[in-house]
């Protein structure tokens, strides 16, 4: 089964969970056929380097049912789509500047029977309502993406953590962090994750 590795990682799951899990990987295959989204080469690890690293945002944070997130240059769905399946009484706001992306995520979302995403062909900047918090996927620095949407940011808190921003990204952050200068806070993937893709993967916790 192609979605064994969500349910190690993840054993709470539910029977529909697992089973939408086990959906992704023939349908953005299909997909993928007519919108590239995800590199060719990449799709036979869809699970490992899409659907499992979108969900390292869940190991961070346990979204409390009824909190909004909008996913920010979701591209073909990610972080946002795992992360929907995860958290079905929370609501997902996926926006993408390029349309056709945006109707692959209508697309999957139907087929899982997601009620509780909505993809919208637009800019961050110009959503006219707030969060709780904002996630995304090595969309840009981390400093023009914070001027972007902290103006998106509810202030009403109800989790543990801080409303903010919560970043998935990969690779040496020291120029980048240091450039941005604002208070964050660093999640080593590798450290939740034991498969070697996530070695150099983070997330990068911006709280407002």
């Amino acid at each position: 089964m192609k979605a064994d590795i969500i349910k190690n990682y993840f054993p709470e799951l539910t029977s529909k969970q697992l089973e939408q899990f086990e959906m992704l990987y023939p349908l953005y295959q299909e997909w993928n056929e007519k919108i590239n989204v995800i590199s060719r080469k990449d799709i036979d690890n869809l699970m490992l380097h899409h659907v499992l690293h979108s969900l390292g945002i869940a190991k961070i944070i346990n979204f409390r049912p009824g909190t909004e997130i909008l996913d920010v240059g979701t591209g073909g769905g990610f972080p946002g789509i795992p992360l929907a399946i995860l958290f079905p009484q929370c609501t997902f706001t996926l926006v993408d500047s390029i349309g056709k992306k945006i109707k692959v995520v209508e697309g999957v979302a139907s087929s899982l029977g997601l009620e509780n995403v909505t993809a919208l062909h637009t800019r961050a900047e110009d959503l006219d309502q707030d969060f709780e918090f904002v996630v995304s996927r090595a969309v840009t620095r981390i400093t023009p993406f914070y001027y972007w949407v902290k103006n998106k940011i509810s202030p009403n808190h109800f989790h543990t953590q801080r409303n903010g921003i919560l970043c998935l990204k990969g690779g040496d952050l020291t120029e980048e962090l240091a450039e941005f200068g604002k208070k964050h806070k660093i999640f080593e993937l590798g450290e939740i994750f034991n498969e070697e893709y996530f070695e150099t993967k983070k997330v990068v916790y911006v709280p407002m």
